[in-house]
């Protein structure tokens, strides 16, 4: 794998802040405005493969986010929009040009375990104090910012985790993005004892975020593995949960004086003032929409209630919606599902790696799209989404004999079959190509022989004993002069005894 997805990950869970001018940097930025320029001009030189719908869709909805920046906000356009540009874009770039085999999209997911392992000693400091401990030692070094340390009250008798990212529930999402990978993922290409335990530290982690939306999207993912094993033999399986959800979806609708949403959303959540709250965004916001349709808020306030005193929108397809209008939420929750449908419906029968790669990857953001209705994600995660997000391109145009990696193991592979090459020697006895076999020889002249004759070779004779070789006829063959065959002799007639 490519140093640059390596220095891309660490630069991740490195909170580090610090300013240039009017720019504040981070780590991710700083490695991202590198690499943005050179990544843009090889995808359209064709070096990562042609151009996808979906890499269309994703620069449409920045472009339509600059017009509606420059809008609204014209004094912030640029910093804004250059930012915003480097942290989608630039992060779904990474992946789109560095994860393009099986073997690399199984290193990153082996990269994710490892950072999720090494965060796990922080987070069970922090679950105890509530005391980041990361952000907390950058803050000490003169020159330099971090995220701020946020404090809410405990659940459970525990303290929320934030580790290295902004929020609580950015750690616990950054870890459950990791689980179906790791525990599907890599299976064959560590030992199940390892995989196993990798996944137990995943869950923890999601665990000690405490937030209701990250551990969600590891519930839905377990149940779709689980539907997947139940029904494995059953091959529109997943025509018939969509079915089921649709009807569940109707049938709440019709019994419930809520709407769907609202009823999901109350069992969804740690207390009921959380979903009330969260109830009381999506109308509000949804309002803001339909006031603003086309060029949306930009980063101006919303209209909200007055008891409702923070601006913050715990919902990424409805912040999209309120910023850019319904032009920028449009263009990239089709790109999104666009790349859902297109790797979803690869047919990898025959490869179980790219299966079970495939399948870790859709359940992952199925299960994600869904999370982030209930969660906004920005800085790291948001970079990191879409990141994760373009290392599973490579699946849409992925033919299985391109590489080894989509082969079966070798314990698979059966150890009697030749295999040949140009370098392999050839056998010390057979026949010369285009000879026939010694039990033909030996028929009668008049009986045909099995396989093709060749011009330049007579049928054998029979000869008497002592007799001389008879004289072979040169025969010259040329392209405009009409093909001739010598007769036949016929064998000498023997006595049968």
């Amino acid at each position: 794998m490519s140093p640059v997805v390596w220095l891309y990950l660490i630069s991740l869970v490195l909170p580090i802040q610090f300013s240039v001018g009017p720019l504040t940097l981070m780590p991710t930025r700083l490695l991202l405005l590198f690499v943005f320029v050179p990544l843009m001009a090889s995808l359209f030189s064709g070096k990562y493969g042609k151009i996808l719908w979906i890499d269309i869709l994703f620069m449409l909805h920045m472009a339509w986010a600059a017009i509606a920046i420059g809008l609204n906000n014209p004094e912030q356009v640029i910093q804004y929009t250059g930012s915003t540009n480097i942290e989608f874009l630039g992060g779904y770039m990474v992946a789109r040009a560095y994860i393009r085999t099986p073997q690399q999209f199984q290193k990153l997911i082996y990269g994710l375990l490892l950072l999720n392992v090494a965060l796990l000693p922080f987070s069970l400091v922090e679950l105890k104090t509530g005391t980041a401990i990361v952000p907390s030692l950058i803050a000490k070094v003169p020159g330099l910012r971090t995220v701020a340390q946020v404090t809410y009250e405990k659940r459970m008798g525990l303290e929320r985790v934030q580790n290295a990212f902004a929020h609580p529930i950015h750690y616990g999402l950054f870890c459950s993005m990791a689980f179906t990978l790791v525990l599907v993922g890599l299976k064959g290409y560590m030992s199940d004892t390892l995989r196993r335990l990798g996944t137990i530290a995943v869950f923890a982690g999601v665990f000690m975020g405490l937030s209701s939306g990250p551990l969600l999207a590891t519930f839905l993912q377990i149940g779709l593995m689980a539907w997947a094993w139940i029904f494995r033999k059953f091959q529109r399986k997943w025509l018939l949960l969509l079915g089921l959800f649709a009807f569940m979806w109707v049938f709440i609708d019709l019994l419930s004086n809520r709407g769907p949403t609202k009823v999901i959303m109350s069992y969804a959540t740690f207390d009921a003032q959380t979903a009330y709250y969260r109830a009381a965004i999506n109308d509000w916001g949804w309002m803001n929409v339909w006031d603003n349709p086309i060029f949306g808020l930009g980063l101006r306030e919303w209209i909200r209630p007055a008891y409702m005193l923070t601006g913050s929108v715990d919902n990424f397809w409805l912040v999209m919606a309120m910023r850019y209008g319904l032009p920028g939420l449009v263009f990239v929750a089709v790109g999104y599902a666009l790349g859902l449908w297109q790797v979803g419906r690869r047919n990898f029968t025959g490869h179980p790696v790219l299966e079970r790669l495939r399948f870790a990857w859709v359940v992952t953001f199925a299960c994600l799209a869904f999370t982030l209705v209930t969660v906004h994600v920005w800085t790291a995660i948001y970079t990191f989404v879409f990141f994760a997000f373009g290392a599973g391109m490579w699946m849409i145009t992925w033919q299985p004999d391109e590489g080894a990696g989509a082969e079966a193991a070798p314990a698979e592979r059966n150890p009697r079959k030749l295999t040949y090459s140009r370098s392999a020697a050839a056998p010390a006895a057979g026949p010369a190509r285009g000879a026939l076999p010694a039990a033909a020889a030996s028929l009668p002249a008049s009986l045909p022989a099995a396989g093709p004759s060749l011009p330049s070779a007579p049928a054998p004779t029979a000869k008497a004993p002592g007799a001389a070789p008879p004289e072979r006829k040169q025969t010259a063959y040329t392209r405009f002069a009409p093909r001739t065959v010598p007769p036949r002799p016929s064998p000498p007639r023997t006595r049968r005894s």
